[in-house]
């Protein structure tokens, strides 16, 4: 099991990852709010930067390239490879 640290509106939490779900599943079933709306990939209301450790998104259709070199992220999508460090913030 990996960690997530999870910065949202200037709080920063670390809770557990579980396999194969994704940072804003995790940061839900640990009692945050963060924002999303459609969970499906296509609406960017989820965006945060990736500050630390490596994401693999299932889904994006709404980053281009330059933001996800940038670090940007759907946390919907974003599964963590490693454990990461993750802001809302940004």
């Amino acid at each position: 099991m990996s960690t997530a640290t999870i910065t949202l509106d200037g709080t920063t939490v670390t809770v557990p990852v579980n396999p194969g779900d994704t940072l804003l599943e995790s940061a839900r079933r640990a009692g945050m709010t963060p924002p999303y709306s459609c969970e499906a990939g296509n609406c960017g209301t989820c965006i945060a930067t990736v500050t630390e450790g490596v994401v693999k998104m299932r889904v994006n259709e709404v980053l281009d390239d330059s933001e996800i070199d940038e670090g940007l992220i759907l946390t919907c999508q974003g599964v963590p490879e490693t454990d990461v460090t993750v802001s809302y913030d940004d």
